[in-house]
């Protein structure tokens, strides 16, 4: 298998993860992130969370507000060196927060690491889109 298909099933975890939270069910995204003090996310809504027991953390919170939400990243641009990848794309979709509807349309980075043999997430920035 190519690097960058390992790259995109990396991807299609994370956002597999996100939605799962999104219904409410943070758990699945505590196996694609990295558990490393480096790991990094800057949310749509403010703040900047740094290691994985504040990020790790923020999930469980998000969950137990969501429901009903779905997203998928559109315009994916993947670039590969090494062990380190990115991807930017823009997040499409809606979900229900604190019982009402939000439109989701983020403009998102994603940094993948290479970790014994499997790509994890160490860093996810989404803000929301102007267009």
């Amino acid at each position: 298998m190519s690097t960058d298909t390992e790259v995109r099933r990396a991807s299609e975890r994370f956002y597999s993860a996100l939605n799962a939270m999104l219904n409410g069910d943070a758990g699945p995204l505590s196996e694609v992130w990295s558990h490393s003090a480096a790991v990094t996310t800057m949310h749509p809504i403010g703040g900047r969370e740094v290691g994985w027991e504040s990020v790790g953390g923020t999930w469980p919170q998000i969950a137990k507000l969501a429901g009903g939400g779905k997203a998928e990243l559109e315009d994916q641009f993947i670039q590969i060196d090494g062990n380190m990848a990115y991807e930017v794309g823009t997040e499409r979709g809606q979900m229900t927060l604190a019982g009402k509807g939000v439109p989701i349309a983020n403009r998102v980075t994603n940094v993948y690491r290479r970790e014994n043999g499997d790509w994890k997430m160490v860093h996810h920035h989404a803000d929301i889109s102007v267009d």
